[in-house]
């Protein structure tokens, strides 16, 4: 068999891959876990009756179902539950390492304030009743001087009790500053009520797909629920026909996902709306596109007139005027036969599925590519059907009486929000959660305190320069966090919640499951620590501050909460750990919520929202390139943030087993290694392992060079989830955070944050 350089490339990368997923890796890691029974930290349990646990890991959206194995109350393993419906007995590395978060150094032990200058690490030991009192009196200064809109809250989820309390706590002190962390599931929601009229996640039935389209989605990087995605892709190989797919990847890098589809196509960064758009000129020219739904149950196809008579091109002459394959391979740097050929392949499979979030969907991205890459599924007519995209709702769960508000309440709810999401710039955006250390620091005092769970702002956040000087601009920053990261590095007070081992509570259905599932996370060990669940601390908070504030949480504890929420759920749920809704996507004579009933291929929300857009964009979808950050004559290379399944990047910070099965080529001590390719490298006399410095318009790091043709010219590759100044000594310290040299870059119509890269530049240094 002849093999080009291409080909060995993919090749060499794919066998990489694959042994990732073998038991290799698993060999390693329980090497590895006796090795570091040396450590002084790791628990070494008696010997005594083996018992397992059931319950639900929470490290990352996927919701996995895990079964933990334990010696008297000591946990010494976890595994994947079996028959759990997201991942049937797989785990992650991450949730395999579980235990040492649980056991960790790391772990906050008990209340902490701090002493010394913020950031510093000083914090002093001090009880629960004086923790509490002192949220209760900085809270309830601010309210009495009427300033309850300056308090903030920043969560992982917007979903599940715990984040609804803090919600609804909110509403009650009068706050309407409730955020949640930014991630590409915000996009697909604004998208899917534009073009659906739905309130509700994406779902996606990969594994009854027979071609699926990749638009960057790290399929086998720990996109979604990363073990259900992994165990898709082995029924994608199988050799039974009826199940086997084509995997087709699109993203300028060879990622592990890249390497184990069927076709990788290495497209410039940044164009791949203009590619999804691209595909769509040939769909329709070819008429391969689902007549039926198209004609029936779609709007904004052809040329339309609004309610005040103005003509607007339709989606079906968008596509055919300005996205030839032709014009498009100039965009793309794809050729246009392979465009065409694309296309064909996708529009003629049996059951065509186009994915879309960057990555693990960490970051929002841009809706015009969000929406375009939808538009595809919609003109195969693969929408609520099996193999294809759907809107998920959440299990059904019992509502909560209403908050009822006094009138400080009333007044501070009715105010912006710091974010600026629902404003007359951004009336359909629910959150905005970059754009809050620009308002800080752009307008002092507009945050007097800010609470945090699950999330970790001062670390995922882009521009950490900006975000630290906006954490200097907050008078009270509060922590619930379980462990020292790096925004409890950097508050003023932690207030330890559980772990997720220790706690009970439920947990919303994972991102991208076309099944609405709700899973609970059990506590399989009583407290290590003089931990307190948040539930019950946000709770006694309210009751601290008195009023209406007390009035809107007459439970007495969180397990109370959550009993009444699930309602006649609940014994399932106890018994099971997971309930599942009866759910079926509606037919798409039902589907569609829009003004005009249909699958709207153009927004008529926009007019309905009284938003207007300028004449050149009031069509969507629509391909406006978002450029990167910095000026290219400065920065003439393009830096985007590389995820790995072996790094966690978001509220969790990677533990030891997890760093230690980093390649020599991703992490060398405390040095970080970017991907270049070898012909960028010989533009900048950069050679393997070389030490240089990478600078973008917000700042800079010394890395080593790890040279590679797996990464396109002009683009440098840099993993995501190191540079802590939290944790320990095992993860702080090491590597440097991308997160801090990437800048914010607002979408134009919904203002979340669309960067996927920002300009750079490399120059080398003497080691």
């Amino acid at each position: 068999m002849k093999m080009d350089r291409r080909s060995f490339i993919i090749f060499s990368l794919g066998a990489g891959a694959g042994i990732t997923f073998s038991p290799l890796p698993w060999k390693l890691t329980d090497d590895m876990a006796i090795w570091t029974q040396n450590w002084p930290w790791t628990p070494v349990p008696p010997e005594g009756v083996v018992t397992h646990a059931d319950s639900v890991c929470n490290l990352c959206p996927g919701g996995c179902g895990i079964t933990v194995r334990k010696v008297g109350d000591r946990v010494t393993k976890i595994e994947g539950r079996e028959g759990y419906q997201v991942n049937n007995g797989g785990i992650c590395p991450l949730g395999a390492a579980g235990l040492q978060l649980l056991y960790g150094p790391w772990r906050v032990q008990s209340p902490l304030r701090r002493v010394g200058k913020r950031g510093s690490g000083q914090f002093e030991t001090i009880s629960w009743e004086d923790a509490i009192d002192e949220v209760v009196k900085k809270l309830g200064d601010l309210r009495v001087k009427g300033q309850a809109s300056t308090v903030a809250c920043i969560t992982g989820l917007d979903r599940g009790t715990v984040p609804q309390l803090f919600d609804r706590f909110l509403k009650a002190y009068g706050s309407p500053n409730f955020i949640r962390t930014a991630s590409a599931g915000d996009t697909y929601e604004f998208a899917l009520g534009l073009m659906q009229g739905a309130t509700a996640s994406v779902g996606y039935d990969l594994e009854r797909a027979s071609f699926i389209l990749s638009f960057g989605s790290g399929l086998i990087e720990g996109w979604g629920s990363p073990v259900r995605v992994i165990k898709a892709h082995s029924v994608w190989r199988s050799g039974n026909k009826k199940d086997r797919a084509t995997l087709v990847q699109i993203e300028p890098r060879l990622s592990n996902t890249a390497a184990k589809a069927d076709i990788w196509y290495a497209a410039n960064p940044g164009t791949e709306a203009a590619l999804a758009l691209g595909l769509a000129h040939v769909i329709v020219k070819g008429s391969l596109y689902n007549a039926d739904f198209v004609k029936n149950y779609a709007f904004g196809f052809e040329d339309w007139n609004d309610s005040k008579g103005q003509n607007h091109m339709g989606f079906k002459s968008l596509v055919l005027s300005k996205y030839s394959p032709e014009a498009v391979s100039k965009i793309t740097g794809l050729s246009a036969k392979d465009i065409v050929k694309l296309a064909q392949d996708f529009a003629k499979a049996d059951r065509p599925l186009a994915v879309w979030g960057r990555g693990k969907g960490t970051l929002p991205g841009s809706l015009y590519e969000c929406m375009a890459v939808h538009a595809l599924n919609a003109l195969v007519g693969n929408i609520n059907k099996p193999g294809g995209v759907s809107t998920r709702p959440e299990v059904a769960t019992q509502a909560w009486p209403e908050v009822k508000q006094d009138s400080t309440a009333e007044v501070g709810c009715s105010k912006p929000r710091v974010d600026g999401a629902g404003s007359n710039r951004y009336p359909l955006t629910k959150c905005l959660p970059e754009r809050w250390p620009k308002e800080i620091n752009e307008n002092g005092g507009t945050i007097q305190a800010l609470l945090v769970h699950e999330a970790d702002p001062f670390y995922t956040t882009l521009d950490s320069a900006a975000v630290a000087k906006a954490f200097d601009r907050i008078p009270f920053v509060v922590s619930f966090s379980s462990y020292m990261d790096d925004t409890a590095y950097n508050a003023d007070l932690i207030l330890p919640n559980h772990q997720y081992l220790e706690r009970l509570e439920d947990f919303p259905t994972p991102v991208g499951l076309q099944k609405p599932i709700l899973g609970l996370l059990q506590p399989v060990v009583s407290p290590q620590f003089d931990t307190r669940h948040v539930g019950d601390v946000l709770m006694t908070i309210a009751k601290g501050i008195g009023g209406t504030v007390a009035e809107a949480f007459p439970w007495d504890n969180y397990e109370t909460v959550l009993k009444e929420t699930m309602g006649d759920k609940w014994h399932t749920l106890e018994k099971a750990g997971y309930v599942e809704a009866d759910y079926k996507p509606p037919a798409w004579g039902k589907a569609f919520a829009t003004p005009s009933g249909k699958f709207e291929f153009c927004a008529t929300a926009f007019d309905k929202a009284g938003m207007r857009i300028s004449k050149d964009m009031d069509y969507l979808p629509h391909y406006q390139p978002i450029q990167p950050e910095g000026d290219e004559a400065t920065y003439p290379l393009i830096l985007m943030p590389v995820e790995l399944i072996r790094l966690a990047d978001g509220f969790i910070g990677n533990p030891p087993f997890c760093t230690k099965t980093l390649e020599a080529t991703e992490l060398k001590g405390n040095e970080l290694f970017v991907e270049v390719n070898p012909k960028t490298a010989a533009d900048y006399r950069l050679s393997e392992g070389q030490h240089a410095i990478i600078e973008t318009p917000k700042g800079e790091g010394k890395v080593l060079v790890h040279l590679s043709e797996g990464i396109m010219p002009g683009v440098i590759g840099m993993p995501k989830g190191l540079g802590h100044v939290g944790y320990d000594d095992y993860l702080a310290g090491k590597g440097v955070n991308v997160n801090s040299l990437m800048g914010v870059v607002e979408d134009p119509i919904s203002g979340l944050c669309a960067t996927w890269g920002i300009r750079a530049k490399l120059t080398s240094v003497l080691s």
